[in-house]
């Protein structure tokens, strides 16, 4: 009865979107009021950074079980958005996505799609990792459609999307998946793999294919780190990114982040939040030339603050790890070609040959062109 009447709510409360780009000289405002519940404020976000937009700033305030929002938005070339269908399709985007939140996914299963079968994978990171990845699948009559690859902290996460070869479309044959799985898993585990590897088969189009990575890192704890002395040491946590927390009285947890600006830095930030099931209930993002400043007022979905140093601990290590997931060192290369089986396997090798490592990757194919870009020192 409870879970009917609040769909009720939500039917009669539906979200409001005003865009308008009177408001600010230089961005274009958009304003969000919707009914409160856990995860809306993701969905936004998620929205915005899907469409490529950098949040300059944005005000957060969702007490009393109402959500309101007012994000400062450009494009990639730092203007205004001024294109009516994109505002158009903008406005439609979030008051579909903030009516009726789905619900997140807590288990993988083994379920293919027609289009293609979605590989998750997770294991200790190490050179030439992923060519030894697309050798398999290659080996295998696997065709990469798309694949997105994060390393950090030694671990390695991804998420594939690939086709049979032979057919174009997601293998189904329970043997052949089994064995894909088998094999992928003997390739993450390698010789000296102190955690577990891991492999997982499930539909696409389940999770956005970024939040996932970020469970999948999360549940893998990467955010814990092997305290290294030295100058090292010092040059490491220089280098990190500036979180703390305060408790206010017994009503919030106040969290103060500094960090390098990049477009997706909120989303990886309530991404984690939301996954650790914290709540924002009053936030604050303001943007200069290179840095971000964020400020957030916190509870635990139980109401209450974080109440113990070692919670603070973890929270800060997440948050932490959550910004630099993203954050790529070395040359970034960009590479368009004819696709064909085999095409990553080949390109991967070439790194490895020439002991380059890939900390992060893009892949995606268009029509019969594959587009990749690669991080790598």
């Amino acid at each position: 009865m409870d879970d009917e009447y609040a769909k009720l709510i939500r039917r009669v409360n539906q979200p409001r979107v005003v865009i308008d780009n009177n408001a600010c000289e230089d961005a274009t405002v958009i304003q969000v009021d919707s009914v409160n519940k856990h995860g809306i404020l993701l969905e936004v976000v998620q929205v915005l950074t899907d469409m490529n937009l950098t949040i300059r700033k944005a005000y957060i305030a969702s007490d009393g079980g109402w959500f309101m929002d007012v994000f400062n938005v450009v494009d990639n070339d730092g203007n205004k958005i001024r294109d009516k269908e994109i505002i158009d399709y903008i406005q439609r985007r979030i008051e579909t996505s903030a009516g009726f939140v789905p619900s997140r996914r807590g288990s993988v299963g083994v379920m293919p799609s027609e289009e293609h079968t979605s590989i998750e994978l997770a294991g200790t990171d190490r050179p030439g990792l992923l060519s030894e990845v697309c050798a398999v699948l290659a080996d295998l009559r696997c065709n990469v459609v798309n694949a997105e690859i994060w390393t950090h902290n030694t671990r390695a996460a991804a998420v594939v999307h690939v086709t049979d070869d032979s057919t174009g479309c997601a293998i189904t044959d329970p043997k052949r998946l089994l064995m894909i799985k088998d094999l992928l898993c003997n390739v993450l585990k390698g010789n000296d793999d102190l955690k577990t590897a891991k492999t997982m088969l499930s539909a696409p189009g389940v999770m956005h294919r970024e939040r996932r990575l970020h469970q999948i890192m999360f549940a893998d704890r990467d955010y814990e780190r092997v305290e290294k002395t030295g100058v090292r040491a010092v040059e490491e946590r220089s280098s990190r990114p500036q979180v703390n927390l305060l408790n206010i009285e017994k009503d919030y947890t106040v969290i103060t982040m500094r960090a390098k600006d990049w477009p997706k830095l909120l989303f990886d930030i309530i991404c984690t939040l939301t996954d650790m099931q914290y709540v924002v209930f009053h936030g604050m993002v303001n943007t200069t030339r290179m840095d971000a400043n964020q400020e957030f007022y916190i509870r635990h979905v139980d109401g209450l603050p974080i109440s113990s140093e070692a919670e603070c601990v973890r929270v800060i290590q997440c948050l932490e790890a959550a910004i630099e997931r993203r954050a790529s060192e070395g040359l970034e290369l960009e590479l368009c070609t004819e696709d064909r089986l085999g095409l990553l396997s080949d390109i991967t090798r070439i790194f490895q040959e020439n002991s380059l490592c890939i900390k992060r990757a893009l892949i995606s194919t268009k029509g019969d062109r594959p587009e990749c870009a690669a991080g790598e020192t």
